[in-house]
């Protein structure tokens, strides 16, 4: 049995050496392969093991930095997966202000933030809304119903949560020019008909249970509320793209929060 280990151990260690270290090769560029030592109680085979120690040591300092890599990074799941979401999305920027004396903050989108809609749209016009101090941002996710017209996410847990889609006027209408108003683009009945799926993800044809009409600054808004699903919709446009802005909640949050979640809605404005 001895002499049946030590003869493939050999004949490993001769193919090994001889793959490893062709003469047309200079040593310094022969790529390093992984070996087996083959050792018995007499230490047999401790020159192969020095031979390939060097290379042992390497792959140790190598499978150690690795370790120190964000799951997520190496295309593992896990924790890492989150911190690179929150730390690598592309618009995470803060823009939310210190609360006031009634713990509202105003969020303002930030003039840098990224999003847009491919060559040859202009930036995005910032737009802002207030919120209770509980509520934060969240990721937004092409996943989203919304794709990537979804510009912004919040979310309180107590309260609800909104989202703003910003999508370009020309998937509706080509004669609006660079500064569209919303009011161009039709009367409030035909607007939530046509984006309203866009918000609850079904026709909104009997969920409709108001309608108003404001003015803010020479720019019209229209507020919708609809149930069901409980949601609070403000729509207006600017420059060339619309936006909607989208409170929603359950129906507990609804009875509970229904005066901020309508605050809320109630707040949104494009600068």
């Amino acid at each position: 049995m001895v002499t049946t280990l030590l003869s493939i151990c050999s004949s490993f260690s001769w193919r090994y050496h001889r793959q490893v270290a062709p003469s047309s090769v200079p040593e310094s560029e022969i790529p390093r392969a992984k070996t087996i030592a083959c050792q018995s109680g007499s230490g047999w085979g401790d020159k192969e093991n020095e031979d390939s120690s060097g290379f042992f040591n390497r792959r140790s300092v190598l499978v150690s930095g690795l370790s120190l890599l964000p799951s997520a990074v190496l295309g593992f799941p896990g924790d890492g997966l989150a911190v690179v979401k929150q730390g690598l999305l592309a618009g995470r920027i803060p823009g939310l202000s210190e609360p006031d004396e009634q713990g509202w903050s105003t969020y303002r989108r930030p003039d840098d933030k990224s999003g847009g809609h491919g060559v040859g749209w202009s930036p995005i016009i910032p737009y802002l809304f207030s919120v209770p101090q509980d509520w934060e941002e969240v990721p937004v996710s092409i996943a989203d119903l919304g794709g990537t017209e979804i510009d912004l996410r919040f979310a309180s847990s107590k309260e609800g949560k909104l989202f703003v889609i910003v999508a370009p006027v020309l998937r509706f209408a080509d004669n609006l020019g660079e500064d569209a108003k919303i009011e161009k683009i039709g009367p409030p009945e035909k607007v939530i008909s046509a984006f309203g799926p866009e918000v609850i993800g079904d026709n909104v044809e009997g969920k409709v249970q108001s309608i108003n009409v404001a003015e803010h600054d020479g720019r019209m808004y229209y507020q919708y509320e609809l149930e069901p699903p409980h949601a609070l919709i403000t729509a207006t446009a600017a420059g060339n793209r619309l936006y909607l802005f989208n409170v929603i909640g359950n129906g507990l949050q609804w009875k509970r929060h229904y005066t901020d979640l309508k605050r809320i809605a109630e707040s949104f404005r494009v600068a």
